[in-house]
């Protein structure tokens, strides 16, 4: 015999529910198969449904049209930091510059290396101690690092800043969406689940081919299991040659 399958994607769920809803705009409530408690639910939750799924995929969509623009921006706040830090390496190299400048900027005054800007975190860190630093000894009196200047290195530093704060916000967005569509699609499951069981009891006295195919005018859906269409084929075709 032939089975229901409740939908499992939210194309199928919205196509379910909205083929049930148009049924019952088109009939009158002592005409329909399912309660009138079940239509005004449908009615509630079906925007509400398909709103949040829309909110969720412009939100993807956006999150991935700016994510190009967002690396970008902030490869070059990595570059123009890591430059910084090398041309103040050199000065020091050269004598321009004491060993004691790197203090500065919260770097120990023998490490010649490059601090780790591999993540996010890292350049913000960094990111502002350097500008921080850098300020502060100008006022001092030092003599600026050019080429390039903390000027530069800042309008990169607070490109970025900018592009993170976007970006973060639209993830959480995107984590938000995500975390109400899983509890809104158990409700439509719940809703489908209970809608179906209604519009079955209500034809449970016809045929089962009747049933059937009056249940699908509802936006049921029905599976033969393996090898049934087969069988029944061969049923038929039996049945006219052995009548």
């Amino acid at each position: 015999m032939p089975y229901r399958r409740l939908p499992n994607t939210d194309t199928a769920r919205i196509k379910a529910m909205s083929i049930a809803l148009e049924k019952g705009k088109e009939l009158p409530p002592q005409k329909l198969a399912y309660s009138s408690k079940t239509i005004v639910r449908l009615q509630k939750f079906l925007p509400q449904f398909e709103h949040n799924l829309q909110m969720y995929h412009q939100t993807m969509a956006t999150q991935n049209k700016k994510s190009k623009v967002y690396n970008e921006t902030l490869k070059k706040a990595r570059i123009y930091l890591t430059h910084f830090i090398r041309v103040m390496n050199m000065a020091i190299f050269r004598g321009e510059l004491p060993a004691e400048t790197r203090a500065f900027y919260g770097i120990a005054t023998d490490d010649t290396n490059v601090p780790s800007l591999n993540n996010e975190n890292e350049l913000l860190s960094w990111g502002r101690r350097v500008i921080e630093g850098e300020e502060f000894r100008i006022r001092k009196g030092g003599s600026p690092i050019t080429n390039p200047t903390i000027a530069v290195v800042k309008v990169r530093f607070e490109n970025f800043i900018e592009a993170w704060t976007f970006h973060n916000t639209l993830a959480k967005r995107t984590v938000e969406h995500t975390e109400k569509n899983n509890h809104l699609r158990k409700e439509a499951d719940e809703i489908i689940h209970l809608l179906w069981n209604e519009i079955e009891s209500t034809h449970s006295t016809l045929s089962e081919d009747k049933k059937m195919s009056t249940s699908e005018e509802y936006g049921l859906v029905y599976f033969y299991r393996k090898n049934e269409p087969e069988r029944i084929n061969s049923a038929e075709v039996q049945s006219q040659i052995w009548p």
